[in-house]
């Protein structure tokens, strides 16, 4: 089978999955990720075929496709602030509003000498990262409480030759002496919204990293006071935070001492980034 057909039979199938919306693109990654090529170079091979094995292993990765898997998951990798990051089921999968997160804290931190930053439930380490990657100059940590997820984190921050400090435990407990900034993106899915989720995410993204309690606040409710305890005077917070979740985090950093509360939203106008300082 040449190339071409392999793409048009992988469209047609896809095409009656989940999302046919995505099922040319899909297909054309899953066909790339096989013969390791470049787009470019790919499209020029229309007309070459495929062997036995490599037609065998793209219809398994349709296949996979075709039952709900990521396609991050599939390839095994995705891209984050334009660096390369691999990803597990250990980890979640780095949104692109999650840039918005990256951002502010680069914001903030441009008016700080000696930066020193946490960053709570690192997952894949792409935020750490991609902070790392802009500041090679920060003392960067990145805690987790789970230990396959580091392993990942600690193999992208190899492959992205950037210097974090990885600790494993719950929250900041790990963390020792005063920050500058904390940065999160907590679980904070509520567990009564499970339903609502798409396939990929219910079904293939871990759990840990998704549901925080009946309302989705639980971490917010324990990780906020205690960055308040972390940070040093002028530090700031900053917190990605879910879909009609804004009022309720105002409530909970004022109740902890926060000040400056100010929220950056996504490119939808949802409020997606939460900032706060510490007086």
């Amino acid at each position: 089978m040449i190339l071409k057909t392999a793409i048009e039979k992988g469209e047609q199938h896809l095409s009656r999955g989940p999302h046919p919306e995505r099922a040319r693109r899909d297909a054309e990654l899953l066909l790339q990720h096989i013969v390791q090529d470049q787009r470019a170079t790919f499209m020029a091979r229309w007309q070459e075929k495929l062997d036995n094995e490599e037609e065998w292993r793209y219809w398994a990765l349709i296949n996979r496709r075709f039952g709900g898997e990521p396609i991050q998951y599939i390839v095994g990798e995705t891209e984050f602030y334009g660096l390369p990051i691999r990803v597990t089921r250990d980890v979640l999968i780095p949104r692109p509003e999650t840039e918005h997160l990256v951002e502010k804290v680069l914001e903030l931190a441009a008016n700080i000498k000696a930066t020193k930053i946490a960053e709570v439930g690192t997952g894949s380490g792409a935020i750490a990262i991609a902070l790392a990657h802009k500041m090679p100059y920060a003392r960067i940590t990145a805690a987790d409480i789970s230990e396959p997820a580091l392993a990942v984190a600690r193999a992208n921050a190899r492959r992205n030759e950037v210097a974090i400090r990885f600790l494993h435990g719950d929250l900041l407990t790990p963390v020792r002496g005063k920050l500058d900034i904390v940065v999160s993106n907590p679980p904070y899915v509520a567990t009564a919204d499970r339903a609502q989720l798409s396939v990929e995410v219910r079904d293939y993204e871990p759990e840990l990293a998704l549901f925080a309690g009946d309302d989705g606040l639980d971490i917010y409710r324990r990780l906020i006071p205690a960055a308040f305890d972390a940070l040093v005077p002028g530090g700031y917070l900053v917190l990605e935070i879910g879909y009609g979740q804004s009022q309720a985090i105002t409530n909970l950093l004022t109740s902890s001492g926060f000040e400056k509360i100010e929220f950056l939203p996504d490119l939808q106008g949802i409020p997606r980034v939460a900032s706060a300082q510490r007086p």
